[in-house]
């Protein structure tokens, strides 16, 4: 059986090593553009950037266009206000006829580059058309630096109120993959500040998200029997995975599986096409996953005050049988074993901490074939709000789809409209059972809420 999956595998990774290398750069949203500060009404000159007051280091891009250089401008009649305050650019639109509401937008990682830039929401038509006004900020900072993205996006509820003179009766918080830990954090730091929440994509774990790259590496290199140390220069590593590489077969894709959300449609095909994505800078020469391996920050994402991440007590399976086999045995006793250092943090500092609080309806939105945030961050914030008493204010909806964030229009919009019926009718709309193994497993799972099938997930709905 094992041999059987393998050969697919092989087969899917070179059916997908074109197609995944070229939409790399979309999936980490990487880009950086040119970037002044000021609202208008007619289509800006894009301007350079300009240095940050308050990170030494950072220039702050042009809030007035797009990455590809194309002017932000009203549309339908709506008014348009753009600025840097305090070292991060900022974008506002009000339409002509608004409902009085506003969405925060956050949005995800960017890397570490040295300059930051705002952007559009996905969903901004759809807000526009359905009268809401919207907010987005660049953040002072970029790399996974959390507690400033919560910061600079809470403090645009008074920027708007300041800037267009109206104060919104009602604020929604949404984000999306480190986004979607903003999300989670602002409103469990901020909970009288919005009314709903709409995470998707999103590092709902927390530091999990960490311990799940620890796991995929340290159990690849303990099936492969080759020494990885933690921590570890880079530069070594590659010449470790390369000595991996050759020697993983489908037991290694079983432990992805099953720590990264469990038995599920789709998966080899997610395996495949994530293993023919080159990973990250600086080692883009070797398969995503292994890019990610925390023990090349020492366990502190370049954020935190320690290694934030853990595998000492983690049961390693290739299954979902709860009886581990010998080669599970082996396998268990074999991994090296890492422990963390520091936690998530309470507060805004570090990585910070989502505790599963939810204090208003969330409805978050995962991809089934995600394997840089998996969609075990759905079920680790399930948990969390299940162990809280708080099931019933979160909704968590799978998608049948292979890439990070590679959601249809159709399926945001049908979350937000059904996010903001929740608020207003207190009517709970329906989700997925995430923490049910044999629901999660269905050859169906996902196709509730998957507006349009992918060729490349495999079975079709």
């Amino acid at each position: 059986m094992r041999s059987e999956a393998a050969a697919i595998r092989a087969r899917l990774v070179v059916k997908t090593c074109v197609a995944a290398t070229a939409i790399l750069a979309v999936l980490l949203g990487l880009l950086i553009y040119p970037a002044s500060a000021r609202a208008y009404a007619a289509a800006p000159a894009c301007s350079a950037p300009v240095p940050s007051t308050t990170q030494p280091g950072y220039t702050v891009a042009d809030p007035n266009c797009d990455p590809d250089g194309t002017a932000f401008v009203p549309v339908a009649g709506s008014a348009v206000y753009t600025g840097i305050l305090n070292g991060a650019a900022y974008r506002l639109e009000k339409p002509a006829h608004w409902n009085g509401e506003l969405v925060v937008f956050a949005h995800g990682y960017r890397g570490d580059g040295k300059v930051v830039y705002v952007g559009s929401p996905s969903l901004r038509a759809h807000y526009l058309a359905r009268g809401f006004a919207w907010a987005a900020s660049s953040y002072q900072t970029n790399g996974y630096d959390v507690g400033q993205g919560v910061r600079d996006s809470y403090a645009l509820i008074d920027l708007f109120t300041s800037r267009t003179g109206h104060r919104a009766r009602d604020v929604y918080m949404a984000g999306e993959s480190m986004g979607g830990h903003i999300t989670a954090v602002a409103i469990e730091h901020y909970p009288r500040a919005f009314v709903g929440a709409m995470p998707v994509c999103g590092v709902l774990g927390d530091t999990e998200l960490f311990d799940y790259f620890l796991d995929a590496n340290l159990t690849a290199a303990a099936l492969a029997g080759v020494k990885v140390p933690f921590p570890v220069d880079p530069a070594a590593y590659e010449s470790l995975v390369r000595q991996e590489l050759p020697k993983l077969d489908g037991r290694w894709a079983d432990v992805v599986e099953q720590r990264s959300g469990g038995t599920r449609p789709g998966f080899d095909q997610a395996f495949a096409f994530w293993s023919a994505l080159p990973s990250i800078p600086p080692l883009t020469t070797v398969p995503f996953l292994f890019g990610l391996y925390p023990g090349l920050t020492g366990g502190t994402e370049n954020i935190a005050d320690g290694n934030v991440t853990s595998n000492r007590f983690t049961i390693y399976q290739e299954d979902a049988s709860p009886w581990l086999a010998r080669d599970e045995l082996r396998l268990n006793r074999d991994v090296l074993r890492v422990d963390r250092t520091a936690r998530p943090s309470r507060d805004l500092t570090g990585v910070p901490l989502v505790a599963g609080r939810p204090p208003v309806p969330t409805l978050s939105m995962h991809t089934i074939g995600d394997l840089f945030v998996p969609i075990s961050m759905e079920q680790v914030y399930a948990r969390r709000a299940r162990a809280n008493g708080l099931s019933d204010r979160f909704v968590s909806r799978a998608v049948r789809a292979l890439g990070h964030c590679e959601f249809t229009q159709p399926e945001l919009q049908r979350g937000f409209d059904d996010l903001v019926t929740w608020v207003r009718t207190g009517h709970r709309p329906g989700g997925d059972a995430i923490l049910d193994p044999r629901a999660v497993a269905d050859p169906r799972f996902g196709c509730r809420y998957t507006a349009s099938d992918r060729p490349n997930f495999g079975a079709a709905c």
